[in-house]
């Protein structure tokens, strides 16, 4: 398959190199946490906002409680899915990492032997960030945020082009939107039996939190004792 971007001068290979030329001028410090963020990081990121998510959505309750776990399971599956779609896509397109088709560039990840279309690590993070959209809106924000952090890390460090990235985010956001519909259909009844079980409760919703309500029965209690008091 024709590889793209390995010659000639165009936007992406010119984008490759200003974004990468950055690594050069930077101290080795930096360019070493740049390494670890590019590489774990924002995903490890990613994971603890997914779980800081579900956190704050259990101990938040309300009606809509067992669908919105089933969208931050989604999230990781579509996640895991869009990672198995890019294998036959890098087998087709078949795109050397750039460091090995030009010259001059900071690679700061050595031992990348794999093609480079599409990013793995731009697949996950904006998969990951489009699941938890579905699930809370201020949460996907932030992780479609950190998702194009981790593209322009992924840049930065010499082992994709900007393109590479641009097809991870298509990737990932293609994924885990347009099966998210069935998804949710699977997966909301699941939690819903979840969530009405005895031993499984906790996963949908925290203790104390009243199914379809977002209220602790102590803290209304308390509510309701200070109506009291103002009354009398």
């Amino acid at each position: 398959m024709a590889v793209l971007a390995e010659s000639g001068s165009n936007p992406d290979v010119d984008l490759l190199y200003d974004i990468n030329g950055l690594a050069k001028d930077a101290p080795q410090w930096f360019d070493r946490v740049m390494e670890y963020v590019g590489e774990y990081g924002i995903l490890l990121g990613m994971v603890l906002l997914v779980l800081w998510c579900w956190w704050a959505g259990r101990r938040r309750g309300g009606e809509d409680a067992a669908s919105s776990v089933a969208a931050l399971v989604w999230a990781p599956l579509a996640a895991a899915l869009a990672v198995l779609v890019n294998v036959p896509i890098r087998g087709f397109v078949e795109r050397p990492r750039p460091f090995r088709t030009h010259e001059g560039l900071e690679v700061l990840v050595s031992g990348k032997t794999d093609y480079s279309f599409v990013s793995d690590h731009a697949t996950i993070t904006m998969a990951l960030a489009a699941g938890l959209f579905v699930a809370n809106r201020k949460f996907g924000l932030i992780g479609i945020v950190l998702a194009l952090l981790e593209g322009f890390c992924r840049v930065y460090m010499g082992v994709h082009y900007p393109t590479d990235v641009i097809g991870g985010f298509a990737l990932g956001t293609a994924v885990a939107l347009l099966l998210s519909p069935l998804a949710m259909a699977l997966l909301t009844p699941v939690m819903k039996a979840v969530e009405t079980s005895s031993k499984g409760a906790w996963i949908v919703r925290a203790r104390g939190v009243e199914r379809g309500t977002s209220v602790i029965p102590g803290a209304r209690q308390e509510a309701a004792a200070s109506e009291r008091d103002l009354a009398a």
